[in-house]
């Protein structure tokens, strides 16, 4: 009977252990995923811009074009710096919320065990005093 019991404890722990697993690398994917892709995005629209900037800086032929140009230039360098910090926080806001969602998990498990050597503890205890 003892045996069993145990058993019974060892499959209900195996359970419990592969549910977490499973919720904290669902978790680590998806924020991997997002982070991901709000950085390809980022990329590819800094891309398109310097591209855009660069294709209509190589078909300049004068002094005066040349000058136009400068301004064009900087609003350029000055977005892509924008959405380099957009894009850094918005990572750090994805990473941050990952990071409070396995919190979440590691303190209900903390919460569980502590409850369960409780238990233990009471039992213990009921069988001393009888």
């Amino acid at each position: 009977m003892n045996l069993q019991f145990n058993n019974e404890q060892f499959s209900a722990a195996t359970r419990q252990f592969a549910d977490t697993a499973a919720k904290i690398n669902t978790i680590a994917i998806e924020s991997a995923q997002a982070v991901f892709t709000a950085q390809l995005n980022a990329v590819q629209e800094r891309a398109s811009a310097t591209f855009a900037f660069l294709t209509e800086a190589a078909q300049v032929r004068d002094l005066e074009t040349a000058k136009t140009l400068w301004p064009k230039g900087v609003q350029v360098a000055r977005e892509n710096v924008e959405r380099a910090v957009s894009t850094t926080q918005e990572v750090a806001e994805k990473t941050t919320k990952a990071a409070e969602q396995l919190g979440l998990i590691a303190k209900g498990q903390f919460e569980d065990a502590t409850a369960k050597a409780e238990q233990a503890v009471q039992k213990v205890t009921k069988a001393v005093r009888k």
